[in-house]
């Protein structure tokens, strides 16, 4: 191979990987790495506001939701109890320094929060018709928001789930995360509560 050809493989071949870095999918830490964190009956549970830096780049590319009032909380529960967890009565709230709670915005609900437009409406036309008024999109519209949304409904001994809470507040100094409902799939027995500093 000329020397020529071979120097355009290795520049598209460092392209190629600087690409496929860039497109590269978001992955959590482990729940033990990161500084809020709490752990009981070897269940580690952290929580990781997205209020600024890079981090919020990596999770929702080009929109900033914080900035149009909703704050992204990542949750890491990391299950090493030998029992499976059940997680459909699973309750968090942000709760702030003088005890206000913020309960958390349903995932699909973001996109109507603040200055975005309303749910669309449905205006009667003729008999057993309607039209479908549309607003402008919302720029909180966009698949990360649900796409990366805590969804995990049970937790198999030894592993791990992760999402996004969102709450309409703003970062409050001496603010937690309070979780509780985490059960054993088993036993139906309940966990203690986690309450996790965000300071």
């Amino acid at each position: 191979m000329p020397f020529v050809f071979k120097r355009l493989a290795l520049l598209i071949s460092i392209a190629a990987a600087f690409a496929a870095d860039k497109d590269a999918p978001f992955r959590p830490a482990p729940a033990g790495t990161y500084p809020h964190r709490q752990s009981s009956e070897r269940v580690t549970i952290a929580a990781d506001p997205y209020d600024s830096g890079e981090k919020i780049k990596a999770a929702f590319g080009k929109l900033d939701p914080y900035q149009h009032g909703i704050l992204p909380v990542l949750i890491v529960i990391q299950n090493d109890s030998g029992q499976t967890l059940q997680l459909d009565r699973m309750e968090l709230q942000y709760v702030g320094p003088n005890h206000n709670k913020v309960e958390a915005t349903p995932a699909a609900d973001v996109k109507y929060v603040g200055s975005s437009p309303h749910r669309p409406t449905a205006v009667p036309t003729t008999p057993g018709g309607a039209i479908v008024l549309k607003g402008k999109k919302s720029p909180l519209d966009v698949w990360e928001i649900e796409g990366r949304a805590f969804t995990a409904k049970m937790i198999p001994p030894d592993h791990t789930a992760s999402g996004f809470f969102y709450f309409q507040t703003g970062i409050q100094r001496g603010a937690t995360i309070y979780l509780n409902g985490l059960r054993e799939a088993a036993s139906g027995k309940e966990l203690l509560y986690f309450e996790i500093p965000l300071d």
